[in-house]
């Protein structure tokens, strides 16, 4: 097709009075500078003309994606074709009489097109992987793996292209002789193939996106994930550090993907408060009547005055606190927890709450919260967290409870004083 074009040209030429096939220096030096001039006025027209025309659409335009297009250059590159095909086309005629030379320069013009138009693709690429940033896509599809992948294959394409015109072969006969190298070719792109395949698997299985939250001991990994490669997973540590983790790993290995938190609306506070056991009583009549005034504890002591009243009634020696039911201060104290989180404006009520005892330890007696934000952003979840505990240690010395406190070496020293 090519060659049938330069034949047409030199037609043209011919039928202009233009000699296309010169014998002499000053001829095909014209021709070429010909040549040259041409290229630059159609590299003019389709750069002045064409791209600046439609880049102005483009700003007019309503819809961002065009923006990202221009940002890259894309049309820009695109357009250093239009006079790399016209030198294709003019410099082999004007040069007909010098074969060597018109042959090399028809070839490295090919490979220059190939190289051109790569690179105009690679932008093009570029647009569409930021595009599908901008449109959240990215946290759908491993996007940059495809394009990554993409431009791989490119490369090769244009790297076989490339050889077969300069050695004059058809593009075949080095395809043919890839497949023996096919061990080779997947020793050295082991990492590049594990991760494509590992890519898909992540984003089939939706196991980890961009902007996820994961945590990855193994690689020293816990932050927000930023890049999703064709090769690796880029991960910001809260700490600030990178840490790149190989895409196959998270396919074969454990890691916790915090996701499901931050689509939940909920962030579980799981913290424990240790009592002193030794303050641990039952409540005297006038902590009854005290504590009763506590807006959080009146509907409690009004059922819990019924029940225990109907039950000692009907036991003898009742004033016995062995026979007879009778309010402790930490139960009255769970009881107040639990309106008190159930009442709080910033816990999730459509998620598990609790207040609940655990098993007495050599520390007291752990009164577990397990209960949920509705706010996941990290800094206010830790300032609701550390005003609802605040707000504990400050209340249990109104129910007589003390937090339990390991014994200091002053603490032991003075308790040695107080013996003497």
């Amino acid at each position: 097709m090519d060659q049938e074009l330069r034949l047409q040209i030199s037609q043209w030429l011919s039928d202009w009075g233009v000699n296309s096939t010169p014998s002499d220096g000053v001829s095909t030096s014209v021709l070429v500078f010909a040549s040259l001039v041409l290229a630059m006025i159609a590299y003019l027209i389709v750069r002045r003309g064409v791209v600046r025309t439609m880049n102005i659409v483009i700003q007019r335009s309503k819809v961002n994606w065009d923006d990202i297009f221009m940002g890259h250059n894309v049309l820009e590159k695109f357009s250093y074709i239009v006079p790399a095909l016209v030198l294709d086309l003019l410099l082999p005629i004007a040069l007909t009489e010098h074969h060597l030379m018109s042959s090399l320069m028809d070839r490295l013009l090919s490979v220059s097109i190939v190289i051109i138009l790569i690179r105009a693709v690679y932008s093009a690429l570029d647009a569409f992987n930021e595009i599908a940033d901008v449109n959240l896509v990215s946290r759908r599809l491993p996007i940059k793996s495809f394009v990554q992948l993409f431009k791989l294959f490119l490369f090769f394409v244009a790297v076989i292209i490339s050889i077969s015109v300069i050695a004059d072969q058809s593009p075949l006969y080095f395809l043919s002789g890839l497949g023996v190298a096919t061990g080779l070719v997947m020793l050295v792109f082991r990492d590049t193939i594990l991760g494509f395949v590992a890519g898909i698997q992540l984003a089939a299985n939706r196991m980890v996106s961009t902007g996820d939250w994961i945590q990855m001991d193994k690689y020293g990994a816990d932050g927000a994930v930023e890049e999703v490669s064709l090769t690796t997973v880029k991960v910001r540590n809260w700490d600030q550090t990178i840490t790149m983790i190989p895409a196959y790993a998270l396919v074969s290995d454990a890691f916790k993907n915090w996701r499901g938190m931050s689509e939940s609306g909920g962030r579980r506070i799981k913290r424990s408060v240790s009592i002193d056991i030794h303050s641990i009583g039952f409540l005297s009549e006038e902590e009854r009547v005290r504590l009763s005034k506590i807006n959080h504890l009146k509907a409690y002591f009004a059922a819990k005055n019924d029940e225990l009243a109907d039950f000692n009634s009907q036991v003898d020696d009742a004033d016995m606190p062995v026979n007879s039911r009778q309010l402790t201060n930490i139960g009255t104290f769970r009881a107040y927890l639990k309106e008190f989180v159930s009442n709080h404006d910033k816990i999730h009520k459509d998620m598990t709450l609790l207040v609940r005892q655990l098993a007495p330890t050599s520390e007291g007696v752990p009164i577990e919260i397990y209960i949920f934000t509705n706010d996941t952003r990290w800094g206010f979840y830790e300032g609701i967290q550390g005003d609802i505990f605040d707000h504990i240690f400050a209340i249990l010395p109104e129910f007589g409870l003390r937090v339990f406190q390991g014994p200091t070496g002053s603490d032991i020293r003075s308790l040695k004083a107080d013996k003497r």
